[in-house]
């Protein structure tokens, strides 16, 4: 127990004593907790595009796991929700931090009660799913992805359950501008002109804000919000992690809270002030290179700008019904005649492989993540600064283990149909205007040519029933049917609901499309108040998690399935499985409106982790080149014409490095950048800040593998003039007979103008 722990009924008493007299209230325990989760920078297939040549070469900014808790007392009703910088939810992940959580809290946190969500970006290592479809272009689980992440959740947990104190939540909603288009339109039209006539727009443009307030500071400790776009700023040929614009809107809100509260000075230190640039210059002429030196194993992690002691605000952006919504706003156009593609198959030609979206800052992918980033960041600080309706009433939740493979489902009184073993179709290989998948498929496609089928055929040839089942979706693969070396895809889903006075979270374990999502949400609040006895009304906001406790890829409407589009192609159990999550999320919904706990189905979904593969090759860069050590220069920082560097250029440095992959330097950096201020070198910037950069490749000199380490700092408006340095940090291979040996080592200064 945490040792202020048994305090916390009489924080909860005084806190209401103190609602009582001044009307604030101050209902809940909250608390908040953030980890890096940032995993493997070299060599490590990113999940996300499916693209096999898509591998880890550095750091664009660190990812991590984003938690908040709310508990009605210390041993009351609560909740636990995580927001990855990931890909999606795993449900082996899942089945681990509930172990590990047993083990440390016993029943306190449980899979009722605890939701884990991944922001969709396609810029984080992959290889910690458990099912073989997921994981074959990884070539298999990868441990270290697996660890990082599943380590990351347990202790931004433990933060958050240590920090629990009485507390308000308040919630606000606003429309975000242009972050975020519909990628399907096509599809998204099959849908019945009467259900589109009641929306202006055919994607969900309103975020919903969540604001934790510490009664007695009555200060912030961090915000939630959920709004649907994808994770797909970052391009299928980005090589950096990258928490894209999610995880960027989470640094900009983190950063703007923290220095807006003067927490981080040394970020704007003027030094200018003391010496003109002409004094500075001369200066930094004196300072080279150190070459490289040995240093501790948590070195890295003292010059961390932001470092993390469980006391930091956290801001967190999380998922919604993103299935068909692309942050490419300003659509796709065809890459060989610059026209926009083929409306109904997002194609040239024919060719879906020439057909891309464009970003607000195309062709610069970077630049489109961070407006994207900002324009979510901008919408969550106007809703943050301006939220003044406080959540009261109960905690509840529901959760249910669903097998989707053959759900009968109740359309009508006389209509009952089923779902189906998990499939995709030939849309699914096309890909989307986000990332183009194979040649030879397009979105739409109804019909596979013989040669695929013959090659589908050889892994497995689906069943008369499968093909029958998915109709229209022409089965590519029939994942469900598939299990060798083991299964392909889940049958076995997790489906929740999370309950905060009036606000209604829905966890679901996919993407749901625009219209999906907002069935589902209209099901469970119609189910709500014609159930809750008055505790429900118009006023209940019900929000849709996505991506959310495991995965199973997409979830159309079943009219936009006929279209055969990628979302419709990639819902797997077939044209029925919208209309399967509503009718088992009413019922969720209905136990939680009368107070009934529902028994358990009997139903869990298995853990594949002893049966894992792994093809991944060790990593490469064991030892400097002869005559060098690690952290000595292999290109310094040139020096520019005009004598000073300016807001926007990009010095640079390389130094000989061992493979990233040897340390994760979890809660540390690879890369800083230093300011000279009087005698002392005080760390600005880290590899989690959105400006630097860290790199990592192999270079090749007399036929031996070395490996290089690039450092690039795009110098930002807000920079002070001042001296600089790039400074880098990794650890040498582990051996058997020697530990792991951690290096840095800083470049020469130079100054900024």
């Amino acid at each position: 127990m945490h040792k202020h722990q048994h305090l916390l009924p009489i924080f909860v008493a005084l806190c209401a004593a103190f609602a009582l007299i001044d009307e604030v209230d101050c209902e809940y325990l909250i608390g908040v907790g953030s980890y890096d989760m940032t995993g493997p920078a070299a060599g490590v297939n990113m999940m996300g595009y499916a693209n096999i040549d898509q591998n880890t070469a550095g750091i664009h900014f660190r990812l991590r796991a984003r938690t908040f808790i709310v508990a009605e007392s210390s041993q009351g009703a609560r909740f636990a929700f995580v927001n990855l910088d990931a890909g999606m939810a795993s449900q082996l992940v899942t089945i681990k931090v509930l172990q590990r959580l047993k083990t440390r809290f016993g029943d306190l946190y449980t899979q009722e009660n605890l939701a884990i969500s991944g922001t969709h970006t396609h810029a984080g290592p992959a290889g910690y799913l458990q099912y073989v479809v997921y994981s074959v272009t990884s070539l298999g689980f990868i441990n270290q992805t697996f660890d990082a992440i599943v380590t990351a959740i347990e202790q931004s947990i433990i933060q958050a359950h240590n920090n629990l104190k009485p507390g308000s939540i308040f919630l606000n909603t606003g429309d975000v501008e242009n972050a975020g288009i519909n990628r399907s339109p096509s599809a998204y039209l099959f849908n019945p002109p009467e259900e589109r006539a009641r929306y202006t727009t055919n994607v969900d443009t309103t975020m919903t804000l969540l604001k934790l307030l510490d009664s007695a500071s009555n200060r912030s400790i961090g915000a939630f919000s959920w709004f649907a776009t994808h994770g797909t700023s970052m391009s299928r040929e980005n090589r950096l992690i990258s928490g894209d614009n999610k995880g960027a809107a989470a640094r900009f809100f983190e950063d703007w809270f923290t220095f807006s509260n003067n927490s981080l000075s040394t970020r704007n230190t003027k030094f200018s002030t003391i010496q003109n640039i002409s004094t500075l210059r001369n200066k930094a002429q004196k300072i080279k290179a150190t070459g490289g030196k040995p240093c501790g194993k948590t070195t890295s992690q003292g010059f961390k700008v932001r470092k993390n002691d469980g006391s930091r605000f956290v801001g967190a952006f999380c998922q919604s019904n993103v299935g068909d919504v692309t942050p490419n706003v300003l659509g796709a156009f065809c890459t060989d005649t610059g026209k926009p593609c083929d409306f109904n198959h997002s194609s040239c030609n024919g060719n879906d492989q020439l057909c891309v979206g464009r970003g607000p800052g195309y062709p610069d992918e970077i630049l489109s993540t961070k407006i994207i980033g900002e324009r979510q960041f901008e919408k969550a600080v106007e809703l943050f600064s301006s939220a003044t309706n406080p959540l009261s009433g109960k905690i509840d939740y529901r959760h249910a283990y669903i097998n989707f493979t053959s759900l009968e489902v109740q359309l009508n009184e006389s209509t009952v149909v089923k779902t189906c073993p998990a499939a995709v179709g030939a849309g699914f290989a096309a890909g989307t205007t986000d990332g183009p998948g194979v040649f030879g498929f397009q979105q739409g496609d109804t019909e596979i040519n013989e040669m695929w089928k013959r090659l589908r055929d050889l892994l497995k040839e689906p069943s008369q029933y499968q093909v029958d089942c998915q109709k229209p979706k022409p089965v590519l693969l029939s994942t469900g049917e598939m299990f060798v070396p083991y299964a392909w895809a889940p049958a076995i889903l997790p489906i929740q609901i999370l309950r905060l006075g009036n606000f209604v979270l829905l966890s679901v374990p996919g993407e749901f499309t625009t219209m999906a999502g907002r069935r589902l949400r209209e099901a469970v609040k119609e189910t709500l108040i014609n159930n809750g006895n008055g505790e429900f009304d118009n006023e209940t906001h019900v929000v849709i998690a996505g991506l959310t406790n495991t995965y199973s890829q997409y979830v159309a409407t079943f009219e936009e399935y006929k279209q055969q589009r990628y979302e419709a192609a990639s819902t797997l159990y077939g044209p029925h499985t919208l209309s399967a999550y509503i009718q088992e999320f009413k019922k969720l919904a209905k136990a939680m409106a009368t107070g009934e706990q529902l028994g358990g189905t009997g139903l869990s979904p298995p853990d594949l982790s002893s049966v894992q593969l792994s093809l991944l090759q060790d990593p490469l860069g064991d030892s400097p080149p002869p005559g060098k050590r690690f952290g000595d220069m292999q290109q310094d920082v040139a020096q520019p014409k005009g004598g000073s560097f300016r807001k926007g250029d990009k010095p640079s440095a390389m130094f000989w490095s061992a493979n990233p992959r040897y340390d994760l330097l979890i809660e540390g950096t690879f890369a800083v950048v230093e300011m000279l201020q009087g005698e002392r070198w005080v760390p600005v910037y880290d590899d989690d800040d959105f400006c630097l950069y860290f790199k990592w490749n192999v270079t090749v000199d007399n036929g031996s593998l070395y490996g290089l380490a690039t450092i690039e700092w795009e110098v930002p408006e807000d920079a002070a003039s001042g001296v600089y340095r790039l400074r880098h940090f990794a650890s040498s291979k582990k051996t058997k007979d020697s530990p792991n040996e951690y290096f840095t080592g800083a470049s020469s200064a130079f100054t900024v103008s």
